[in-house]
């Protein structure tokens, strides 16, 4: 099937350049696409790498040798190509040892952690528990990857550091983070969920029970679970229940009635009632809670949430009704890249 990816888009969305629509329609394509993913690191390395070169201007001694070089009598042709060629040859090596440098510099390091109370920065390995009293917060460092601020009265558990994963566990109370890095390379796991970053800020809630309420403040997040996902954007929040996972996300600005029929749904309280409630209160942007019901009701049912969803947004012409009441995936990625439009 035809995708269509973002590649192109990518520097002008690296720098922040794109409109808001258009930025919206690639966070929404990078979620399912590793393609895209891939080449989004690969020009964040780079830009990484320029960023950190440094300009060095060489002895004046040097330049006055090459200017004089190159200014002779070109007598022999051998010589004076052999002369350029050790000079490209001399940058080439010069550069090719300071990527070595700054690739080694920019390996993942052991966990920095900063504690409110002290000012104090100590290095902590996988496994230590960060944990923070009554009055006391802490702050720990994602590598150049962004900080995760630990709230009062919360324990963090550290977890494993390479280069393809930072992952880190909340075991109770709250954090905030900020991560700007590429899709999955920042994971949360939790009692109830898993969170993968896909470059992204929230502010992830865990009770004594276990339970979690993930709130997104920018970008991208999915909660993963045994199989069951949800993919929450800025302005959205959901909940999850120990084995349960993921419940069904809804925007912050969604009606009172539609926001409890979703926890009533999910908790299993009257789901016919609450989904009879989410498709009358529904506006386009509830589009993201509909999306999600697709796939966890009945087909009698998963018709009347796709006939709701195609009154504000019909899918695609390359995706049938037929083909989404089936839940085929490819289908229903694709539905919800033009839905996001909307989000």
């Amino acid at each position: 099937m035809f995708t269509r990816h973002v590649a192109g888009s990518l520097p002008r969305y690296c720098d922040g350049e794109l409109p808001a629509a258009d930025r919206q329609r690639v966070d929404a394509h990078l979620v399912t696409c590793a393609r895209c993913r891939r080449a989004l690191d690969e020009i964040r390395f780079s830009a990484r790498l320029v960023r950190q070169l440094n300009v060095i201007s060489a002895p004046p001694s040097v330049w006055n040798g090459i200017e004089a070089a190159l200014s002779a009598p070109d007598r022999g042709r051998p010589v004076a190509f052999g002369f350029r060629w050790a000079v490209a040859s001399a940058v080439i090596v010069a550069l090719a040892g300071t990527a070595y440098w700054l690739t080694r510099a920019m390996t993942p390091r052991p966990w920095e952690v900063t504690h409110a109370s002290d000012g104090g920065t100590r290095r902590m390995a996988a496994g230590d528990w960060v944990e923070t009293g009554g009055r006391s917060e802490a702050r720990i460092l994602i590598g150049q990857l962004g900080t995760v601020d630990v709230a009062p009265e919360t324990r963090v558990r550290l977890g494993q550091v390479s280069q393809s994963e930072y992952r880190i566990r909340l075991d109770r109370g709250t954090i905030r983070a900020e991560i700007n890095a590429p899709p999955r390379l920042f994971i949360l796991d939790t009692p109830s969920s898993t969170v993968v970053d896909l470059g992204c800020a929230y502010t992830l809630t865990v009770g004594a029970d276990g339970a979690g309420e993930l709130r997104m403040t920018s970008g991208w997040a999915a909660l993963e679970w045994n199989g069951r996902d949800s993919l929450v954007p800025a302005g959205a929040m959901c909940r999850t229940r120990p084995g349960a996972g993921p419940g069904t996300p809804y925007f912050d600005d969604a009606s009172a009635a539609l926001k409890q029929a979703v926890d009533d749904f999910d908790a299993g309280k009257a789901p016919l009632l609450a989904l009879d409630i989410v498709i009358r209160e529904a506006r386009t942007r509830d589009t993201l809670t509909l999306w999600h019901l697709l796939s966890r009701v009945d087909l009698p049912d998963r018709v009347r949430v796709y006939e709701r969803i195609a009154q504000f947004e019909p899918p695609p012409p390359s995706v049938s009704r037929d083909r989404v009441l089936a839940l085929d995936a490819a289908a229903l990625r694709l539905w919800r890249e033009e839905l996001a439009w909307k989000w």
